[in-house]
């Protein structure tokens, strides 16, 4: 596993607190944890966002947090209620408990933490409210287990969603990103209306949309180790509508400005 840069002080004790949210990741979470707070990042924290998974997720997230004190935080939710849903929770709870930075990542391992530091390097030295792990940046890549239909599906996704939108990103879907505390203040997290994956979307045009700057750097994409993916019909059909609804919006919160 390649080794996670060494980030200079002040910048290496910033108080980062990365967001996970999870459903039915018993099998990944520890994993994921050990690898986190391994990295040369003291003020790191993680919080963890569960949704009353079946397989005792948010127990384990318990335990893991008695056995390391002061450094995980656990949310628990009584229903699964959409990915956007529960990463809106863990990060008005990492604000809450003072944050200057929020990162966001998944818990299956397709997100390697080693780009944790990074990330956030890339933002204290661009000033960037928002830096995306991009996929499709020079030198971004997808795992050798991407099939060409998932290769297309995400491609085409993006596509899809930069020529309705507008937006100059090559990643407009990614969740794997950190945030200025003053973004995340700036675009209004209360009101975001996306629950599921197209919550990525709305949060990269909210803030384009509100003036943050945003950076994309290459990483490179894991397929998930363990468990099966949360992409349901639902969820595909709220992505597709999506961006036409967060068009709309900001047509209307634009009249209603003037």
């Amino acid at each position: 596993m390649p080794v996670a840069v060494t980030l200079p002080e002040p910048w290496s004790r910033s108080r980062l607190s990365v967001v996970v949210p999870t459903y039915n990741e018993a099998e990944n979470l520890p994993v994921l944890v050990e690898q986190v707070l391994a990295l040369p990042l003291p003020e790191l924290r993680l919080v963890v966002v569960d949704d009353n998974s079946p397989d005792g997720t948010g127990e384990l997230a318990d335990k893991l947090a008695a056995a390391y004190p002061g450094r995980i935080t656990v949310v628990h939710r009584t229903a699964k209620d959409g990915l956007g849903r529960a990463y809106v929770a863990g990060m008005t709870r990492a604000l809450a408990d003072g944050a200057e930075f929020v990162a966001q990542m998944d818990a299956d391992l397709s997100h390697p933490p080693f780009y944790l530091p990074q990330l956030l390097g890339t933002m204290l030295s661009t000033n960037a409210g928002v830096v995306i792990g991009s996929r499709y940046v020079a030198g971004g890549s997808l795992s050798q287990e991407w099939g060409l239909r998932r290769r297309l599906l995400s491609t085409w996704a993006n596509a899809y969603v930069k020529a309705i939108l507008a937006m100059p990103l090559r990643d407009i879907t990614s969740g794997f990103k950190v945030w200025r505390r003053s973004a995340l203040e700036a675009i209004d997290l209360p009101s975001i209306h996306s629950s599921g994956y197209s919550f990525q979307v709305e949060m990269h045009f909210r803030a384009y949309r509100r003036g943050q700057k945003i950076v994309e750097i290459p990483i490179h994409f894991e397929d998930r180790a363990e468990g099966h993916s949360k992409m349901d019909l639902a969820v595909q059909v709220e992505s597709a509508l999506r961006p036409f609804l967060l068009l709309r919006h900001e047509r209307a919160r634009s009249r209603h400005r003037t």
